[in-house]
């Protein structure tokens, strides 16, 4: 009889919280853009709501007041997404998807990083 053996902890967020994880290593995106943080803010929050339900916004405690994040659920997997600026000219966003279990869902997370880019080229 074989025995299966799971390691189960935390990790950190790009929201500055944390989850339950059954897996580790990468399970986020970024992506850089020449916009402002709030353009690339407001896009995040299109992409979740077209794609399930934005659950909470926030700025984390342990940044200044210029990163946003966001938490919602997609799929059935919890969503977190920070928006930084980079610089004057240049705004990062990075997303991280993982099940209710604590499996990181990569495709996920590239699939809505894509989408928050072809959401910002629409606002043009």
């Amino acid at each position: 009889m074989g025995m299966v053996l799971l390691a189960a902890g935390c990790i950190q967020t790009v929201s500055g919280t944390r989850t339950p994880a059954m897996t580790f290593g990468s399970d986020r995106f970024s992506g850089l853009y020449e916009r402002t943080p709030e353009q690339v803010y407001q896009a995040a929050v299109t992409v979740i709501n077209n794609n399930g339900v934005l659950l909470t916004e926030y700025i984390p405690h342990d940044n200044t007041n210029s990163v946003r994040s966001l938490y919602g659920k997609v799929d059935k997997r919890n969503i977190w997404i920070s928006v930084q600026p980079v610089d004057t000219k240049t705004t990062q966003v990075t997303v991280q998807a993982r099940s209710t279990a604590g499996f990181r869902d990569q495709d996920l997370t590239h699939e809505l990083e894509k989408e928050i880019a072809l959401q910002l080229q629409s606002m043009r």
